[in-house]
């Protein structure tokens, strides 16, 4: 089964998937061991681990690249930011295939200018509607496994107002989108008219301190959203206990006592130790009838 026929199928069960964001392996397997449902690539986190601002600098093959390495480290759907499809409609064609064949579930487009910002940022520019539906039709188009969901994302709300970015998100569906996402509402009553309005599957992000409420999980469900990503609860942990643990070691002069006291070899079993260590001697075991 691909992974975007199981991220279907959960779907399908009703209710809502949560998908954390991971930036690397390592945060796409904690998210794993912690029980949810799928992993977001984010990618303000990826482009952080390059060393960049979410300002669009990176290519669609780092990034289609990154989202493999994740989709290859979990077993669990993995959704991923594909920025604005890096281009017109050829690029978006491209975008899907590349994104496709590296086992990730699903995918995110957006309706913003090149190079694009942060959703949760000032001064973006929004591309014409009828730009955006084009390129919405290339990547439905160019799906080669009809499971590989396509999401809209619009980020008109900022720009334009409200009542066009529902439009745009109801004109996405139309074109063949499989779930909208409408980037920052900025009230309550906003976050809960959207999937009245747009009576298609409905994605939500939750960034902290950023333009959406914050706004509890079971009341999202409850308000009708059927995916819900939190791009930097993970990243933005891993900085608040980088930065603590260098500070204690500037100020203790030793090592600090990790927030999770993991040994080195408890440390290579989370990264998949197991599973490698019984390679050692597999192949070694003697065939049968070998001797005779």
């Amino acid at each position: 089964m691909s992974r975007a026929k199981a991220f279907r199928d959960q779907m399908a069960k009703g209710g809502m998937i949560v998908a954390p964001g991971a930036y690397d392996c390592i945060t796409a397997r904690a998210i794993e061991r912690a029980g949810f449902g799928a992993v977001y690539m984010t990618g303000g986190g990826t482009a952080a681990s390059y060393g960049y601002p979410d300002y669009g600098l990176l290519t669609m093959s780092e990034m289609a690249e990154n989202a493999g390495r994740i989709a290859t480290a979990v077993s669990l759907p993995v959704i991923a930011d594909a920025d604005t499809g890096y281009g017109n409609e050829l690029n978006m064609v491209r975008t899907v295939r590349e994104y496709e064949k590296r086992g990730v579930a699903g995918m995110h487009i957006e309706d913003q200018g090149f190079p694009k910002k942060c959703g949760h940022l000032e001064d973006k520019e929004i591309i014409p509607l009828e730009d955006y539906v084009a390129k919405i039709r290339a990547a439905v188009s160019a799906k080669r496994d009809p499971n590989f969901v396509v999401i809209a994302r619009t980020d008109s709300r900022a720009v334009l107002g409200f009542e066009e970015a529902v439009r745009r998100g109801k004109a996405a569906h139309a074109a063949g989108a499989d779930m909208v996402f409408i980037e920052a509402p900025q009230s309550l009553e906003e976050v809960e008219a959207i999937p009245k309005l747009i009576s298609a599957p409905c994605m939500l992000n939750l960034v902290w301190r950023g333009k959406t409420p914050d706004v509890a999980l079971a009341d999202a469900e409850r308000m009708g959203f059927r995916l819900t990503i939190l791009p930097a609860v993970v990243s933005r942990a891993v900085l608040g206990a980088a930065d603590a643990a260098l500070a204690e070691l500037s100020r203790a002069g030793r090592h600090p006592k990790p927030l999770a006291d993991i040994t080195p070899a408890q440390g290579f079993r989370l990264a998949g130790a197991d599973e490698w260590d019984g390679y050692r001697t597999k192949f070694r075991d003697p065939l049968p009838n070998a001797a005779e």
